[in-house]
């Protein structure tokens, strides 16, 4: 067979073999990534956020952060290397957000929101009826774009038929990236965002956009209201946490730390969280009981020991399970809830 030869397809004429026809732009190589700089890459986000990225996530990482990259004009993972070094807080935040995952749904472990309406929210009603105590403070840690957190609000709306006016509901959502956040707090999904929504609540919860989000599902006042979105790294020496917290879901975070990490981010969970408290973890994470101040109360639903009541070896370890064999195990929990010391 005669080998096909290129042309240029505005003018007819014949171009040399092997060469790029007119108005095409040659695809641009994206820049090796050596071991050394990986392994400086690496590291870096370790510090930053905590993620323990394995050998396997090389090329995860080379593919997230070739467009940065091009973008700032650099030809190599060294020179960017050199420019995060250089300027270090700006570009840290982006890139930050360049390496962060960020999958999220409606309603994800359908689970959870059931013992929320069902099982949590009907023993705070009788706690604020017996003692008086109206403020409840739920935590959505690592957020993403905002989907657990409206969930969380609209489940509490639809148990209490809207009526929130006996309770002091705040929902904290946050998250290390500062763009999905933005998106976050626009409240402002696609159709396919909200697939998971039973039609009656899109409905009921959902306004179609206008303007900048025309054709995009709008999250009402009423589920808005309730929740404040803040940057908050889970790593960082100090949470900007002042109230105890009466419920925070944690979920499919912890599989990115290594594990003490893990077991550092539970222990400032729990002294962030009110005697009772609970603490709502991820299909594939788990508390291996020891002695440990949470209990097992459902699917990947822990309680602390409620007020009154001893909590097992409260000066003991325990160890948190995410796929593999645990190891290590966490220390005592009376420490500063602000610095995890």
């Amino acid at each position: 067979m005669a080998p096909t030869r290129s042309h240029d397809a505005g003018s007819g004429k014949r171009a040399p073999p092997g060469s790029i026809p007119l108005g095409r732009v040659a695809p641009q190589a994206a820049p090796a990534l050596t071991e050394e700089d990986y392994t400086a890459l690496r590291d870096i986000v370790f510090r930053a956020t905590g993620i323990s990225l394995g050998d396997a996530r090389r090329q995860m990482l080379q593919a997230r952060l070739v467009r940065r990259i091009r973008a700032l004009g650099l030809s190599s993972f060294a020179e960017y290397l050199e420019h995060l070094r250089r300027h270090e807080g700006e570009e840290t935040a982006r890139f930050i957000n360049a390496v962060t995952t960020n999958k999220t749904d409606f309603f994800r472990e359908e689970h959870h929101f059931r013992f929320l309406a069902e099982e949590w929210l009907p023993e705070m009603r009788a706690r604020a009826a017996r003692t008086g105590e109206r403020t409840l403070r739920i935590w959505s840690a690592a957020c993403s774009s905002g989907q657990e957190p409206y969930s969380i609000a609209l489940t509490l709306l639809e148990a209490l038929r809207g009526e929130t006016s006996d309770l002091d509901i705040r929902i904290l959502a946050s998250d290390i990236d500062t763009d999905v956040l933005a998106a976050a707090a626009r409240g402002a999904y696609g159709k396919e965002q909200v697939a998971a929504v039973p039609p009656e609540l899109l409905r009921r919860w959902f306004t179609r956009g206008e303007g900048p989000n025309a054709g995009l599902y709008c999250v009402r006042e009423p589920a808005r209201a309730l929740v404040q979105f803040r940057q908050i790294n889970l790593v960082a020496p100090r949470w900007p946490i002042r109230s105890p917290i009466d419920l925070v879901f944690c979920r499919n975070a912890l599989i990115y730390f290594d594990q003490p990490e893990k077991e550092m981010t539970v222990c400032r969970f729990a002294a962030h969280l009110r005697a009772g408290g609970h603490l709502l973890l991820g299909h594939s994470e788990s508390l291996r009981r020891g002695a440990t101040p949470f209990r097992h109360v459902g699917n990947t639903i822990y309680q602390l020991a409620p007020a009154g009541q001893d909590e097992p070896s409260r000066g003991g370890r325990f160890t948190v399970h995410v796929g593999a064999a645990p190891a290590g195990g966490c220390g005592r929990r009376d420490h500063d809830p602000g610095t995890g010391r």
